[in-house]
């Protein structure tokens, strides 16, 4: 079983950084893909931003150029920089990890999401 914990949310005003992190523990055998998804409230869940191993990215439109996801492999977690915040960016965030976790029964897959962190940004 895989677990995450995400940290880092929090209020902040227009223009200012907040830095997200996610730290994976548990049966992991390998990771592969660490994401961070956004919700606003009365929309659906969307991408913001991932990374492939270690240094395939990807982002939204919305956030590139404002925001950078990086790993540790070492310690399986992720990060979410994010710089000159926007109202617009007001969500939760969550992260999510797959890749390959162990047990008695051998080797299987795993997808797994954190809990959440709201992040708010006022103008």
């Amino acid at each position: 079983q895989v677990q995450l914990v995400e940290s880092g949310g929090g209020l902040v005003q227009a223009g200012g950084s907040l830095r997200l992190s996610c730290a994976a523990s548990g049966s992991i055998l390998s990771i592969s893909a660490m994401s961070w998804y956004r919700q606003a409230r009365g929309k659906q869940r969307e991408l913001a931003a991932s990374i492939i191993r270690a240094s395939s990215t990807n982002y939204a439109d919305p956030v590139k150029g404002r925001f950078t996801i990086s790993r540790d492999n070492a310690k399986n977690t992720v990060y979410l920089q994010m710089n000159n915040l926007q109202p617009e960016d007001t969500a939760v965030y969550y992260c999510n990890v797959n890749g390959m976790t162990y047990g008695p029964w051998g080797t299987s897959g795993f997808d797994t999401w954190g809990q959440g962190t709201q992040v708010t940004v006022s103008s």
